[in-house]
């Protein structure tokens, strides 16, 4: 409600700002989530506009939703920023977000000749593996970009800013370009357990029973199939494992989840 009219202002873009007043006083759940998000999708259906935005109370995640009302994809964010940034630079350029994010952006970089790396979950450890590979964009799925050209930070400002000028290059509607990018879907699920479970040799032996597949240890387990993937991790703070699947179809990314999910409840 205080830095995106600055900004749109020093952009020269129109814009109608809902729910603005910086009180404190909420008028739905902050987070950018879809289930969130009703009055301004609605808003955004009415037609007379060309991009909704919405971010979080600290301005670090970024969700868009297209001209027609429906969103974007939070998932997409860092992907078509990533997609702009690498289209500007020359050869390419490296790329890194979390083991829980899209494979889309994995793709996106390979197409532009560029090496994706994934870094355990968390802005600290995107941000480590970053400099370590000299990534020119990098970031989380949930909607948080990372421009080191600006500073090392997940910065909605920036977000929006780079996913503007994308639209502006490219002269087409926010709709368009999302159907330019690889096509996935995340399902989230959680296994409950009792305080007592041993929940790191639950995930040695998962490792053990996929050990014929693609499979990084470097924050709980991820498992990458050709076509898909499954990422099983520990919650620090209660016994749950949250179990993060992706496909090309939800059906099919929930199925996975689900499947993995048994194979631990088997072992119990």
């Amino acid at each position: 409600g205080i830095i995106l009219p600055t900004l749109f202002e020093e952009l020269g873009v129109e814009y109608k700002v809902l729910n603005g007043i910086p009180d404190g006083d909420f008028s739905h759940n902050p987070e950018p989530l879809e289930k969130n998000l009703g009055g301004i999708m609605g808003e955004m259906a009415k037609g007379g506009y060309d991009l909704g935005i919405v971010v979080d109370p600290d301005v670090d995640r970024l969700a868009f939703i297209c001209e027609d009302g429906k969103m974007f994809g939070e998932e997409y964010t860092l992907v078509s920023v990533a997609d702009y940034i690498l289209s500007n630079t020359k050869g390419g350029g490296n790329t890194v977000s979390n083991l829980s994010s899209t494979r889309a952006l994995r793709d996106v970089t390979e197409r532009y000749g560029g090496t994706y790396t994934a870094a355990a979950v968390g802005e600290v450890n995107v941000t480590t593996k970053m400099k370590e590979v000299g990534a020119v964009i990098g970031g989380e799925g949930n909607g948080g970009v990372i421009y080191p050209e600006s500073h090392y930070g997940r910065d909605a400002l920036v977000g929006i800013a780079l996913f503007l000028s994308s639209l502006a290059h490219k002269k087409c509607t926010a709709s368009q370009l999302r159907a330019t990018f690889p096509n996935y879907f995340i399902a989230k699920n959680r296994i409950d357990l009792t305080p007592s479970t041993d929940i790191d040799a639950i995930l040695e032996k998962v490792k053990e029973m996929y050990a014929s597949e693609k499979i990084t240890d470097i924050d709980g387990v991820k498992i990458d199939f050709p076509d898909k993937w499954v990422h099983l991790r520990k919650s620090n703070t209660e016994p749950i494992i949250r179990v993060y699947s992706e496909a090309a179809t939800m059906e099919e990314a929930d199925a996975l989840g689900k499947k993995l999910m048994q194979v631990v409840y088997d072992m119990q």
